[in-house]
């Protein structure tokens, strides 16, 4: 019992240790992020509609909890900016 409690002790710590730092989404790779950013620059590098999401999930081949998971990611990174309408803008790369 004492062991059951340290594991979910150590497993909550490191999930909140995680928690502050900018890691891609899970099941993703350091490639999918890679095309993501190309992909969202290749759109204008703003993502706000579904006009925005659809070309971006068809480049990537993400699926669109994971592009909407990967743009939460380039924002905790600082790889991009909320915009006052809601949307997304990246800030890095072709889109500096």
């Amino acid at each position: 019992m004492a062991l059951t409690k340290i594991k979910v002790v150590l497993a909550t710590s490191g999930a909140l240790a995680l928690a502050g730092c900018a890691v891609p989404p899970q099941g993703t790779t350091a490639q999918d992020v890679t095309s993501f950013e190309a992909a969202v620059a290749s759109i204008g590098c703003v993502l706000h509609t579904e006009a925005d999401y659809l070309p971006v999930e068809l480049q990537t081949g993400l699926t669109r909890e994971q592009t909407q998971s990967m743009a939460a990611y380039v924002l905790t990174a600082k790889r991009a900016v909320r915009l006052e309408n809601g949307g997304v803008k990246l800030t890095t790369g072709a889109c500096a």
